[in-house]
């Protein structure tokens, strides 16, 4: 049994979790623990306390109860907010308090990218142009080339969460971009965990989703591969070998 920790901002689209333990059908356990999110704004001095190292802190004693092998911070906009280094310390602070290996859905989205082939992605965020220009910033440090970004305008993570399939499907439908290899909807308070086949097979390309990705940075935490093709490429296909 691999249990694989989770610090979650708030209440939004958490239920993605067990619905991705479901479809990993393993011997894998996701244990969540939420953190007090403060305000909940999409923007960006909001973000930043959000992630700020005590609040990440104050969740990690019950995911080593849990059993945690490893912990990923589950929010991307808080982290990518601290840039490229700054994401960095914020997960080396994370691992250090957590006593294990930790990461973030910012660096999973990094990871993610070149592990389904992609060198170019379009950007369809739920954010403000302001924060989704800082994720193509982000990606961009990572070495990532971003081609096109496009932000909802949607201030608060409780109104993502009430966005369902028809919801999902039009954002990414609308930040698709003819030249990118595959496209990302970065934030973990939008559910995605059921519509990522639909969404693959509407693009015709890799999607890659906060929650989906941020599952799958834990899993490559702790050298573990799991095949499932409900939860897209990104769990169907085989590594790609850096020459």
């Amino acid at each position: 049994m691999t249990a694989l920790g989770f610090l979650y901002p708030g209440h939004s689209a958490e239920d993605d979790y067990p619905r991705i333990e479901q479809l990993l059908g393993s011997d894998i356990r996701l244990p969540l623990v939420h953190t007090d999110i403060g305000e909940d704004a999409h923007r960006v001095d909001a973000l930043l306390e959000m992630g700020s190292t005590d609040r990440l802190a104050a969740g990690v004693e019950e995911l080593r109860l849990s059993g945690a092998e490893a912990v990923v911070w589950a929010c991307t906009s808080g982290s990518f907010v601290y840039g490229w280094e700054g994401a960095h310390d914020q997960v080396r602070s994370l691992a250090l308090a957590a006593g294990m290996p930790a990461s973030s859905t910012s660096f999973g989205f990094a990871h993610a990218v070149p592990e389904v082939g992609a060198r170019r992605v379009a950007i369809a965020a739920t954010y403000p142009d302001d924060v989704a220009a800082l994720f193509a910033e982000f990606l961009t440090a990572a070495g990532i080339e971003v081609v096109s970004v496009s932000g909802s305008g949607i201030i608060t993570a409780a109104e993502v969460g009430t966005w369902g399939r028809d919801e999902v499907l039009f954002l990414a439908e609308e930040g698709d971009h003819p030249s990118a290899d595959a496209v990302l909807l970065p934030d973990t308070a939008l559910h995605t965990a059921s519509y990522i086949s639909d969404l693959e097979k509407a693009l015709s390309k890799p999607i890659l989703t906060a929650n989906q990705v941020t599952v799958w940075e834990a899993l490559r935490l702790a050298d573990r591969r799991v095949n499932a093709p409900e939860l897209g490429t990104l769990f169907t296909k085989e590594p790609i070998v850096q020459v």
